[in-house]
């Protein structure tokens, strides 16, 4: 297995670092009792332990966001993450584009911690600020180069027709290889997944942080 960059064990550690202070010393938003309150890593039991570990190696919400629900099923959980693994730093798709096929998805569900955690990643990988923030604003981002273009539609067309068309696929297939192409599937598949878990444990963003994604905005 790869090892991870210096400058993502950097962030992620400090991003995590701040989560899990926010989440343990802050006030809670709201009086209504959260579904799976936050673990801390020295609640976590001898199953669970192994990882929390591995995630607080990488995860810019420490074991907040879904590896909060995700962690109550250890088992389970280990797997995904070993998925979550590949698809974040193992695969074959550039990581500019996997990123913003990750906000696709975000943006689709208004996954706040989707959102909040993956739009860092994706203006350090290069994606533009203006796709970022179009995007944000629920409008087809204007200004795409040819293989952000390919990654939108692919990905769009996929989650909201439940179909490629042949047209789309070709468009991909003359930029992306057959591996590419499958792993950029899984990760669209993945990240539904992730921001289901996240809906249904109604988790958000650090209680110091404001939510991307405002009442009453599209």
């Amino acid at each position: 297995m790869n090892s991870t960059p210096l400058w993502l064990s950097s962030l992620t550690l400090a991003a995590a670092g701040g989560w899990l202070a926010a989440t343990m010393f802050a006030a809670p938003a709201t009086s209504k009792e959260p579904r799976f309150p936050q673990l801390t890593m020295a609640q976590l039991d001898a199953k669970q332990k192994p990882l929390g570990e591995q995630i607080m190696k990488v995860s810019s919400v420490g074991i907040g966001g879904p590896y909060n629900p995700m962690i109550r099923s250890p088992v389970l959980g280990q797997r995904l993450f070993d998925l979550f693994y590949y698809l974040r730093w193992e695969t074959s798709v550039p990581t500019k584009l996997n990123e913003f096929a990750i906000l696709i998805i975000g943006r689709q569900w208004r996954s706040q911690v989707e959102w909040f955690a993956h739009a860092p990643l994706a203006a350090k990988a290069g994606l533009s600020s203006d796709i970022i923030a179009e995007l944000k604003a629920n409008k087809r981002p204007s200004k795409m180069a040819e293989d952000e273009t390919a990654v939108y539609d692919f990905v769009t067309e996929l989650t909201t027709t439940k179909k490629v068309s042949d047209e789309t696929y070709a468009r991909a297939k003359k930029l992306f290889n057959d591996q590419q192409i499958v792993d950029l599937t899984a990760l669209a598949g993945n990240y539904v997944m992730v921001a289901m878990l996240l809906a249904m444990a109604e988790e958000t963003v650090p209680p110091d942080k404001q939510e991307p994604f405002r009442p009453g905005e599209p």
